[in-house]
């Protein structure tokens, strides 16, 4: 019978065995790795070479030694147009989330902390987002500006905040019952200071865990909003737009246009979704029927 320490049982219990501890840092440091050579490809190789023209010689040529990717229905190499595509669809994400997480926060904030009427009116208008399918509501604020980054950016905020309000509200619900949140009240403390000084520090990590998992739908309704010809300008082409241009490809044989864009981006959408779930399993703390076994 083996027989284990104290710290084996603390490790268990967790939820940190060594070789879950193990699984954890290969899948951290392999999304790190992958993650980090993407977004530096992503920079570097379309700053180097810089903006290709059409060249009708050499329309969709297939993967080879001088163009790995093979070229797109303009002649440009697909390798370096799936990069710059990448950057973009990287970047539009990464500010989609971030400003999707700040509204989120502040409304899930406000509605924990002054519950009441605000918390239910604030819930219902979480529920009148939801009910609403977030692509077709993404269409309609994009139509109104299209071909605008602005627009692209605000159609995946503002159908994305709800899910990260409802969990800075249940957080911040949970905190009011705290001690330390008892003893502020009682020496006098009014329900802004609070909020400001005790229960939004105390959501942050969780706010940015959202953010984090956010990141990767939001490059996928990007890509489809631009698929569908809704979404960045011509000039600011992402994975979307050169996935959207290679229908036609496909159908005259140039596979290559469709395909290594789409790998380009599962494999990215992994990396983030490996981070994320790593980051998730750091922060989040076991459910108590799990601790208490």
């Amino acid at each position: 019978m083996v027989e284990l320490t104290w710290r084996d049982a603390g490790r268990r219990r967790a939820g940190t065995a060594p070789g879950a501890a193990g699984r954890a840092r290969a899948r951290l440091w392999s999304s790190l790795g992958v993650l980090a050579a993407l977004v530096l490809a992503a920079v570097a190789v379309p700053a180097l070479v810089g903006g290709e023209s059409v060249r009708y010689d050499s329309i969709r040529l297939p993967p080879g030694p001088a163009h790995p990717f093979g070229t797109d229905s303009g002649g440009r190499d697909l390798l370096v147009q799936s990069l710059a595509g990448l950057r973009i669809s990287l970047l539009v994400a990464a500010t989609s989330a971030l400003v999707s997480t700040v509204l989120g926060s502040l409304v899930g904030a406000v509605a924990g902390a002054l519950g009441g009427w605000p918390d239910r009116l604030l819930m219902r208008l979480v529920d009148t987002v939801n009910s609403v399918p977030h692509l077709l509501l993404g269409i309609v604020i994009v139509a109104l500006y299209r071909g605008s980054l602005p627009a692209v950016v605000l159609s995946i905020a503002l159908t994305h905040w709800t899910t990260v309000a409802r969990i800075v509200r249940s957080e911040v619900l949970s905190l009011r019952q705290r001690p330390y949140v008892d003893a502020a009240i009682a020496g006098g403390s009014s329900r802004w200071r609070i909020l400001v000084r005790h229960l939004l520090p105390a959501v942050v990590p969780q706010a940015a865990l959202s953010a984090v998992l956010l990141v990767p739908h939001a490059v996928w309704h990007e890509t489809a909003l631009s698929f569908l010809g809704l979404g960045l300008p011509p000039h600011l082409a992402s994975i979307g737009t050169i996935l959207g241009d290679g229908r036609e490809a496909v159908l005259l044989g140039a596979w290559w246009i469709v395909l290594f864009p789409s790998v380009l981006l599962v494999v990215t959408t992994l990396a983030v979704s490996g981070l994320a779930a790593t980051w998730r399993d750091r922060v989040v703390p076991r459910r108590r029927s799990e601790l208490a076994l």
